[in-house]
């Protein structure tokens, strides 16, 4: 598999653009790297665009999702695309991506695509797990105040007209515990904010990690749910997740407790937080992400948790804040350019991470060559030997399961004889795509 036909001449103009925050050194881009074609879907932000458009690549931008069929026809001929959450990129529609070599995902999961299948296509795969992390834990933070002041349905009765003035069950945060699950980058955002609320920390996560302030870790996840007033959850969605939360662990929590849910629809069994509202085992619940989630907006979200007492419904807005998306464009597009046009691979959520330096002024023949192969003994060997009448300055490889990816800066004796090493790279037989920028 190849994305480019090579029609080797540096232009003069390309010789003389330096990188100017790197003193010599010059700026790589693809062959051809006009005709880079990236899609853009779902209203990613302006941030976001502008960076891609400045590579000079050619960019379309479209602010909604798009059907498997139109997405089938629109990325045939792309060599990136952008997504947010809506866009499932299955392996159906990655058969069909015939010149594809990176997904951006301008948000924090990446379950929406097939990471193994593209993996074995050479795309490698990218997004934003931190960016949005202050957005969440702030939602969260009014949530908690909210349900427990019951203002949900305060502000709705009034929106209709009534006057509830009441005091029972609404209660200051300060002094109660909260509850974290997945003490990661949230989670610990959160209990810095919720600590200087006044609230007391717990919290539980597979993974060893440090506490921070006053806040205590549990040794098991039922720990977590009997001692605390909020629980709040914040894990990705693995085979090990899904319904983490149902009616037994419901059950575990104290009556009269809360639930909020801004991590994944598939974590909480959604019929048995239902029942636990109705049944008053529960005071209240936030729930911003669904097993099931409309595909646009308008008129079409249905759950059982509709018409549920002390209930806050959002639609997947955590970290839908002009700052998060902002970050969230910078970073994942500045990815997708690095990969491009250098061939870095760094922070790649299904491929080997690679990098190097960018290429000395010093010889314009230096060229680099990047390459994705089957891991199997005997490439890099096979590599190394079509490489060898060359001067390697240097390079790097590393592996991921069974993908393998490769990157070297080469000193040719002349230009042309970049079309000769590119096509007996690509004619090996565990290649999957070789790439060469200058």
């Amino acid at each position: 598999m190849s994305t480019e036909s090579i029609d080797f001449q540096i232009p003069v103009s390309r010789r003389a653009s330096f990188n100017t925050h790197e003193p010599n050194t010059r700026n790589l881009q693809p062959v051809n790297y006009g005709s880079i074609k990236v899609l853009l879907l779902e209203g990613i932000s302006d941030s976001a665009v502008s960076i891609v458009k400045n590579a000079g690549y050619q960019v379309e931008s479209i602010s909604k999702g798009l059907s498997e069929s139109e997405l089938i026809e629109k990325i045939r001929d792309v060599h990136a695309i952008g997504i947010r959450s809506k866009t499932n990129l299955t392996k159906k529609v990655l058969e069909n991506a015939e010149k594809l070599i990176t997904i951006g995902c301008f948000c924090i999961g990446t379950n929406q695509v097939d990471l193994e299948f593209a993996a074995s296509r050479g795309i490698s795969v990218f997004n934003s797990p931190f960016s949005n992390s202050r957005s969440v834990a702030e939602l969260v933070i009014g949530e908690i105040i909210m349900l427990s002041r019951q203002l949900g349905d305060r502000s709705k009765e009034m929106s209709e007209g009534v006057w509830n003035k009441m005091s029972n069950n609404c209660r200051e945060i300060r002094g109660k515990t909260l509850g974290i699950i997945g003490y990661g980058h949230i989670g610990t955002q959160l209990s810095v904010i919720a600590e200087s609320l006044g609230m007391r920390v717990v919290w539980y996560d597979v993974l060893p990690v440090m506490p921070l302030g006053m806040s205590r870790s549990m040794n098991t996840l039922e720990e977590v749910l009997s001692r605390s007033d909020f629980v709040t959850l914040h894990v990705p969605e693995t085979s090990e997740t899904i319904n983490m939360i149902s009616e037994t662990q419901i059950n575990q929590m104290k009556k009269g407790a809360y639930l909020i849910n801004a991590s994944r629809g598939t974590i909480v069994d959604i019929p048995a937080l239902a029942a636990a509202l109705r049944s008053g085992h529960l005071s209240g619940a936030a729930v911003d992400v669904f097993p099931v989630e409309p595909f646009k907006n308008g008129k079409y979200f249905e759950s059982e948790l509709i018409g549920c007492p002390n209930v806050i419904l959002t639609p997947h807005i955590g970290g839908s804040t002009e700052e998060a998306q902002k970050m969230i464009g910078v970073e994942v597009s500045n990815a997708i350019v690095s990969f491009i046009n250098k061939g870095t691979s760094l922070n790649a959520v299904n491929f080997p991470e690679c990098d190097l330096k960018s290429i000395s002024i010093t010889d314009k023949t230096t060229l680099r060559i990047v390459n994705v192969h089957n891991n199997v003994p005997g490439v890099l060997q096979q590599i190394n030997y079509i490489l060898s009448p060359f001067n390697v300055n240097k390079q790097v490889s590393d592996s991921r399961g069974d993908i393998a990816y490769f990157m070297a800066d080469i000193t040719l004796h002349n230009t042309h004889e970049i079309n000769d090493i590119y096509a007996k790279i690509s004619n090996i037989n565990e290649n999957i795509i070789t790439r060469v920028l200058y």
